[in-house]
């Protein structure tokens, strides 16, 4: 219709078209309108940026925002702008998401809620967490996504009470909970283990009956009760839910099982999971990995081999660190950055300095049947270490590293980076998807 009204050339018309793509999850044919248009607008930019971000597509997102800023004269849009900062968040970009602040405060007498919500949700996710405070403290009106954000990146850093606090100073001010609020909320007394107050919460939500509770309420419960090792009680809530079961709380059950190496109760849950034809290849691993941790050989080969049987890979592990304005990605036993040699003898030299301090490699980590020599290798080349020593390298003496994982981190990694810390001498924030 597009091209039988002639109006291809239109401008407003091929925006809207970039748009419709993007929100379609058409991103070739979103580029190929984008390609095509002789005088794009901040307008087409912005459309692209938003696209990719609504795909998760961080990197590519961020790509074509810097392109936006380095290769043109035009500024970025408002909508564009939160897109960026959701990428940076993701990201962990901190460098480019304070350079859009300055921009915004610079060009803009008045931040929309919105606009100020992503900076507080990329300050959380980029370690700052002062800075956050900050931007939420100076907000003039703030909403239930204002709110959920500051409470989940105060449950990001470990503090759950202070996100308790927040809570009720939002029910003060007369806003009402809502679906979001409370997984926020459900998920920072999780995280600070924090089982009797999540306990109320959940209490709280079924006695006001304002919110129906979904599954991933429920997920949150099951996992603050895993977390706490009270597994009985997770299997409890999940059987008594008066809504239909999930792969969220079996798989939740599951890793709370991994971790507390309860294989009797991991088996009913990694039953019920698979039962709801899982294609994930993550639960898999996880299966795997808790038969691993209990010596079950026979089992892991079955696991591995049923997800391999099913066409499942598994993402690579990957850890991402921003050095002089870029974002530098990198996998275990990464050996294609051009740095790599200088990266290998850092790495090397860092082993040699954490010898002094006590360090062993907690070769229990590696879920492998192989010698420990093996497992020492592997270990030594996790990508958190790889990103630590490229950071070490190419970053001022004294500044902060800040990594962002794609996966939960190790507690061999755990481990090496706080006495790297201490060793060098150096602030390291890393957030996994768990924090």
């Amino acid at each position: 219709h597009v091209f039988k009204l002639g109006l291809e050339a239109d401008v407003f018309v091929q925006n809207s078209l970039i748009n419709m793509y993007g929100r379609c999850g058409e991103m070739a044919l979103s580029s190929a309108v984008f390609e095509k248009l002789e005088c794009k607008t901040a307008a087409s930019w912005s459309s692209m940026v938003s696209a990719r971000a609504g795909m998760g597509m961080w990197s590519e997102c961020l790509n074509l925002f810097r392109e936006m800023c380095s290769g043109t004269d035009l500024k970025a849009e408002e909508s564009g702008m939160v897109s960026a900062l959701s990428a940076c968040a993701n990201t962990g970009a901190l460098n480019l998401g304070m350079s859009i602040h300055g921009f915004l405060l610079r060009n803009i007498s008045k931040l929309n809620i919105a606009v100020q919500t992503s900076l507080v949700d990329m300050y959380t996710k980029c370690g700052c967490l002062d800075k956050a405070l900050e931007v939420f403290k100076k907000m003039e009106t703030r909403n239930n996504l204002t709110y959920s954000a500051m409470i989940s990146g105060l449950a990001l850093h470990g503090e759950g009470e202070a996100a308790l606090r927040l809570f009720s100073e939002m029910i003060e001010e007369g806003l009402e909970s809502d679906h979001v609020v409370y997984v926020s909320v459900l998920n920072a007394c999780s995280q600070s283990g924090l089982v009797k107050e999540g306990r109320r919460v959940f209490g709280e939500m079924l006695k006001e009956g304002k919110v129906e509770p979904t599954a991933e309420h429920y997920g949150c419960l099951v996992d603050l009760l895993g977390r706490a090792g009270l597994l009985e009680e997770a299997l409890e809530t999940i059987e008594s839910m008066p809504i239909k079961q999930n792969d969220v709380v079996w798989r939740s059950l599951l890793s709370s099982c991994r971790v507390h190496q309860n294989v009797e109760l991991g088996k009913i849950a990694a039953r019920e999971l698979l039962k709801l034809n899982s294609h994930n290849p993550g639960d898999y691993l996880v299966i795997s990995n808790m038969y691993a941790q209990a010596q079950m050989w026979e089992d892991v080969a079955g696991a591995r081999t049923e997800m391999a049987n099913k066409g499942l890979k598994q993402t690579p592990g990957f850890s991402m660190v921003e050095v002089k304005g870029k974002t530098h990605r990198f996998v275990s036993q990464d050996r294609f950055h051009p740095q790599c040699k200088e990266i290998y003898k850092m790495l090397h030299q860092m082993e040699w300095q954490l010898k002094f301090e006590g360090y062993s490699p907690d070769v229990t980590q590696i879920l492998l049947n192989v010698d420990e020599k093996e497992k020492r290798e592997r270990l030594k080349g996790h990508s958190q270490k790889v990103a630590i020593a490229f950071a070490l390298l190419y970053t001022p003496p004294g500044s902060i590293i800040r990594i962002a994982r794609n996966l939960r981190m190790c507690s061999d990694c755990h481990t090496y980076t706080k006495k790297i810390s201490m060793v060098y001498e150096r602030e390291i924030v890393v957030r996994d998807r768990n924090r």
